[in-house]
């Protein structure tokens, strides 16, 4: 378990200076190994082997080669899909339970398969029609084509590595891109099992994809800076991302920004309350490591009181601790920073006013590991911080509503829209108050919006641009129109 060495320019190799840094099993707080420590310098001869692998070989041009590049790719991981199974566990913390959906199995049946498919069907070219465009009587034939960006700078975070990752270099390298993957330090061995699997079983040419890991996050900004990069792909925290794109903005590099939320579980008043309140215990999944996570409980005021009580339950009932276990749903903060911020938010909420139902600290039967007890909060005002801020650990804070206007205000009172959900005993009704609710994607009576071509993305804060679906094929593409006399 475990490849310490990047790829650049299709060599797996050590970092420039020998340099090495620790991964850390956050269920265990053990040291799994090391991984290569890279350099700026590392970084600047990665998006070199990209660059010259953009402008001096047919990859952009060669669709079917892509093709079947990234599908032997996919058979590629595949053949060391158990083994990259335990290893996500090993360095993620997410429980063995969410390796056969979210976490693995789910975007490994489509995320590079599905763009795969769509090079052949997307549409490169489309005629606009002939026109006299200045009135000179002349009739110009004219189209649009769509052409690979160039090197794309690809950072992702540690909660679902390998998800976003497949998810990114998917659409990618089918729109015939280049690129440069820089990992989060907290869980770098799945890239470079990435890498390694690129290396050893695939003919994708040098250059193409080079991974990059580093315990320094700026070494990052070279992709940011770089005039040889022509946009950066990024998923993390909102502060970080204005960081990219006010770095970015030197070289007037386009972005793709997939960033935090603090999304809304709106129960309507018609609901089964029975059944819709327990549920959003859901959000303690890998210990509410999500951006999309429902962390707002909205329920009606004349039912405030039963709904806390049925959302205790709920929350009670989650089973936690070993994340090799798979009786857990809820495994550790991926480390002791996340899980002391965590902790931090929950201490705010406390000092705000807000008040502990179940949870709020770290679990007493659990001798190690970065754990938080699932936490339920009531008596939450959407001003507090808790309600405001993103979170990212197993915490839900439940706020009463008037009315469905008023469950919408709140909805809306929030700098992020990244995700939803709304459970009514009306699908018109649910419909009727989702097309009010500025936020990306929205799940309707339990219903799931995810797949390879479905477009995720948010609004506000929560991001710029859209992944997956034919907006995140779009998005790593330039628009070229053309005309000729007829």
């Amino acid at each position: 378990m475990g490849d310490p060495r990047m790829l650049i320019d299709g060599a797996l190799v050590d970092a420039e200076n020998g340099a090495t840094f620790d991964n850390i099993n956050p269920a265990t707080e053990e040291v799994l190994g090391q991984c290569a420590d890279g350099t700026r310098s590392d970084m600047e001869r990665a998006v070199s082997a990209a660059r010259r692998a953009f402008d001096t070989t047919d990859w952009s041009t060669n669709g079917a080669f892509r093709a079947k590049m990234l599908h032997d790719l996919q058979a590629a991981i595949e053949s060391e899909q158990e083994e990259l199974r335990a290893e996500l566990v090993a360095e993620v913390g997410c429980p063995v339970l969410t390796t056969y959906g979210p976490q693995l199995d789910a975007p490994l049946r489509e995320a590079l398969a599905w763009p795969a498919e769509m090079i052949e069907k997307f549409e490169w070219k489309r005629s606009i029609g002939p026109k006299d465009a200045f009135g000179v009587g002349m009739q110009t034939e004219r189209e649009v084509w769509k052409e690979p960006l160039g090197v794309v700078g690809i950072i992702v975070p540690w909660n679902f590595p390998i998800e976003i990752i497949l998810n990114k270099i998917g659409p990618v390298l089918a729109m015939g891109n280049t690129c440069v993957l820089k990992p989060a330090p907290d869980t770098p061995w799945n890239a470079n099992r990435l890498g390694r699997l690129i290396a050893e079983k695939t003919d994708i040419p040098p250059g193409v994809i080079n991974i990059v890991q580093s315990s320094d996050h700026f070494v990052g900004e070279v992709l940011s800076t770089s005039r040889d990069v022509d946009m950066v792909a990024f998923t993390g925290s909102t502060t970080t991302g204005r960081r990219v794109m006010t770095a970015a903005a030197e070289s007037l590099k386009q972005v793709f920004l997939e960033l935090g939320g603090k999304s809304v579980n709106l129960i309507l008043d018609d609901a089964n309350f029975e059944e819709a309140v327990p549920r959003a215990a859901g959000i303690c999944m890998h210990a509410g490591q999500g951006c999309a996570m429902t962390t707002r409980l909205l329920v009606p005021n004349s039912r405030y009181d039963e709904s806390v009580e049925l959302i205790k339950m709920g929350f009670e009932a989650v089973a936690y601790g070993d994340p090799t276990d798979i009786a857990n749903f809820q495994g550790p903060q991926v480390s002791k920073r996340q899980q002391e911020r965590v902790l931090g938010f929950i201490e705010k909420g406390k000092a705000e006013g807000a008040r502990v139902v179940t949870g709020g600290g770290i679990p007493a039967h659990l001798d190690r590991g970065y754990y938080v007890e699932p936490t339920v909060f009531a008596d939450v005002d959407n001003s507090m911080t808790i309600a405001q801020e993103e979170i990212f650990g197993p915490v839900i804070s439940v706020i009463g509503y008037d009315d469905d206007d008023d469950a919408v205000r709140i909805a809306n009172d929030s700098q992020y829209g990244l995700s939803g959900s709304i459970t009514s005993g009306d699908l018109d009704r649910a419909k009727g108050i989702a097309a009010r609710i500025r936020t990306g994607t929205l799940s309707l009576n339990g219903g799931i919006w995810y797949g390879a071509d479905a477009p995720f993305g948010g609004y506000k804060g929560s991001g710029i641009g859209r992944q997956c679906g034919i907006e995140g094929l779009e998005i790593f593409t330039e628009t070229k129109t053309v005309g000729w006399p007829v």
